[in-house]
């Protein structure tokens, strides 16, 4: 369908060769006026006892690999999003705290927005981590600390009830 302007790449457990082959296809025909977006680059999802499954950004790579191509990131860490939310609503960045558990995408996007960052240590980010980019001279590292962390979400609840 010529009329295909973009094609969308998100979270899909049912992502198959199929769907990879349209992708291509609409990307082909609509050449560079036809999108290609992703959500996000998250590669690996944790789950509970150290286990994980892929991510978004597995499926965002395939497509992008396909088409030979880099697709528009809408997500964390591009701040597109957030620009979006922030010109919907009356939000001061200054009083503003972005909480996250991931380095490469909540804590830098929270960074280059001018946000206080917060790191919960529940999900893919270590300490360790946060201490190798602090220790680092590169700004690419240093935009990777979180200003607080906290071992649990469930650890701010206390702070919430004030």
């Amino acid at each position: 369908d010529p009329a295909v302007r973009a094609v969308l790449v998100g979270f899909d457990e049912h992502f198959s060769y199929a769907k990879l082959c349209q992708a291509l296809r609409y990307l082909l025909r609509g050449g560079a006026d036809c999108l290609l977006v992703g959500t996000n680059r998250d590669n690996r999802l944790p789950l509970e006892g150290g286990a994980a499954i892929p991510g978004t950004g597995c499926l965002v790579k395939a497509v992008e690999t396909a088409a030979q191509r880099e697709a528009f990131i809408v997500g964390k860490p591009n701040r597109y999003m957030f620009d979006c939310v922030a010109s919907e609503f009356n939000i001061d960045p200054a009083r503003t705290i972005m909480v996250g558990d991931r380095l490469d995408t909540d804590i830098l996007m929270g960074n280059s927005c001018g946000l206080t960052t917060l790191l919960t240590l529940t999900g893919v980010s270590t300490l360790d981590e946060v201490k190798g980019h602090q220790e680092s001279d590169c700004p690419t590292r240093q935009s990777l600390v979180p200003d607080y962390y906290v071992d649990s979400i469930a650890d701010l609840l206390p702070a919430l009830g004030d």
